[in-house]
């Protein structure tokens, strides 16, 4: 089973400034196993959404870090946009992916609205499914007035108070979050600059003002053109063929068209295969029938069967991928090996007695596997970051600041992910020595194996973290990072001096 993956689509109250968006991005992207999916920036809204998913305690994290981040650099005193707004980080919403649920993503909402506003003093509003009461359900509401009203609505009126954090706004502003279902951000532009045709569009399509039941949406000047900005909440009960054509029959009342249409951020697929279904009546269409879902469907076994691939990959005269890689790929196949001792002594009446341990094992073992074959790609995504990093403009003292301090961060976490291998392989080479102490003896030596495979790793995973170390000079997080591989190797030593100890009792096999 895959790990379950959460989604955040947060949206800051910055896009003038690259450099500050390139900060709250890293700030992200500092907590291993998340990944950024997406970036829009609007200049005239002078907002960015930033779509990034991964483990539901990452994402957490990831979405704190870069609260805090955006709080230290923008303030809502000086910011100005199209976009309503009342927080530098303005909205924070959670949706489930896979193997997570709404529950479980309103859990972390209120975990980190807790958080954001105990240890970054953010006032904090709750919405959506998170919502603590009804009228607070809905975004627009909690937006109404923007920064500068709710700057004075909070001090003195009760309806304005805070789920979390103090009721007064400071130059950060409060922020919202939440956990909902996938919507759509789309925005459609008239071949008019006439904003007050926008906001009248907008008005007729919304459903809080009658129109379409899973729309919302404003009327806005950007670029000098009539902008109807929308959110379909939920695209299956309002297509996104419906809103369009209804937009384009509501513009000709006033002598317009439809100019363009945007995305902001992503759009599950499926989506645009119902507009695609719309638009050319293919009436006695099967998904069955798209080139790309069939070839999924035909070459889903090969996923399974990577190892020449990546050892081909491997060979090449690439930098990725490298050492790192090939440091999870050997810890991958050591925990493998773990569960094959034990699945081997599983239900054998001669090692009843340790059933329940070898059943213990196995799990673990599975769930090792999983993770250091996930690292495999981690550990070559980290390090395209880091030369990512190096491309970043230094033309000016501030973007040098800047791109060194991003190159830092970005290696940081090319050492994160190398040390989470090293740390899963000492767990791998103490499940080696159970399995070796007491699992089925005929398979004693593959135990062993699986040992030396998991010591391979976790020498390999060391390497990685001190080069990557030694990169970024002394810190704190670095000297922190240093300890915690020098008592991994540690550890590993002596589960490696029971195992010996146990192959030459058990088995007859001295050390070399």
């Amino acid at each position: 089973m895959s790990s379950p993956i959460v989604e955040c689509i947060a949206n800051y109250s910055e896009a003038r400034r690259p450099q500050v968006i390139e900060q709250i991005k890293a700030a992200i992207l500092s907590v291993p196993a998340v990944s950024l999916l997406d970036q829009h920036s609007d200049l005239d809204h002078n907002r960015t959404v930033l779509t990034f998913c991964g483990p539901p305690v990452q994402v957490e994290e990831a979405a704190f870090r870069s609260i805090a981040k955006a709080a230290e650099l923008i303030n809502l005193d000086e910011h100005r946009g199209e976009h309503p707004r009342i927080g530098a980080t303005d909205v924070v919403p959670f949706v489930p992916i896979t193997g997570s649920s709404m529950q479980e993503c309103v859990e972390i909402a209120k975990r980190l609205g807790r958080r954001v506003g105990e240890e970054l003093g953010i006032p904090v509003f709750l919405y959506e499914e998170a919502a603590s009461r009804p009228e607070r359900k809905n975004l627009e509401d909690l937006r109404r007035g923007q920064y500068e009203s709710l700057k004075d609505e909070i001090l003195t009126n009760a309806d304005r108070s805070p789920d979390f954090g103090p009721s007064r706004l400071g130059p950060a502003g409060a922020t919202v979050i939440g956990a909902r279902y996938p919507l759509i951000a789309f925005n459609v532009y008239l071949n008019s600059g006439e904003v007050e045709i926008a906001k009248k569009i907008a008005r007729a399509i919304r459903h809080s003002s009658g129109g379409l039941r899973y729309v919302k949406g404003l009327g806005l000047l950007v670029d000098g053109m009539a902008q109807v900005s929308m959110n379909l909440t939920n695209y299956q009960g309002t297509p996104l063929a419906r809103v369009v054509e209804t937009i384009r029959r509501e513009a000709a009342r006033y002598g317009v068209s439809i100019h363009h249409s945007e995305l902001v951020g992503l759009i599950p697929q499926q989506a645009l295969v119902e507009a695609a279904r719309w638009y050319l009546q293919l009436d006695q269409f099967e998904e069955g029938q798209i080139l790309e879902y069939r070839l999924v469907e035909t070459q889903s076994e090969a996923e399974t069967l990577p190892a020449s691939d990546f050892l081909q990959a491997l060979a090449d005269g690439t930098p990725t991928p490298g050492g790192g890689s090939a440091a999870a790929y050997s810890g991958a196949a050591a925990a493998a090996l773990v569960a094959m001792v034990a699945r081997l002594t599983i239900g054998k009446k001669k090692y009843a007695a340790v059933e329940d341990q070898m059943q213990a094992v196995l799990v673990k073992a599975e769930d090792l596997r999983e993770e250091l074959t996930s690292a495999i790609q981690r550990d070559a995504a980290a390090f395209t970051a880091v030369m990512q990093n190096f491309r970043l403009p230094k033309n000016t003292p501030e973007e040098e600041t800047w791109r060194q301090r991003a190159i830092e961060q970005a290696t940081l976490e090319a050492a994160h992910v190398p040390l989470e291998v090293a740390t899963w392989s000492v767990e791998v080479i103490k499940l080696a020595r159970q399995v070796v102490e007491m699992g089925n003896l005929n398979a004693i030596s593959d135990g062993a194996t699986g040992a030396a495979l998991a010591r391979a790793a976790l020498s390999g995973a060391g390497y990685n973290v001190r080069i990557n170390l030694a990169s970024v000079g002394a810190s704190s997080e670095a000297e922190r990072m240093m300890s915690e591989l020098c008592e991994l190797e540690r550890r590993a030593s002596e589960e490696e001096a029971q195992i010996q100890k146990s192959l030459a009792e058990r088995g007859g096999i001295a050390s070399a």
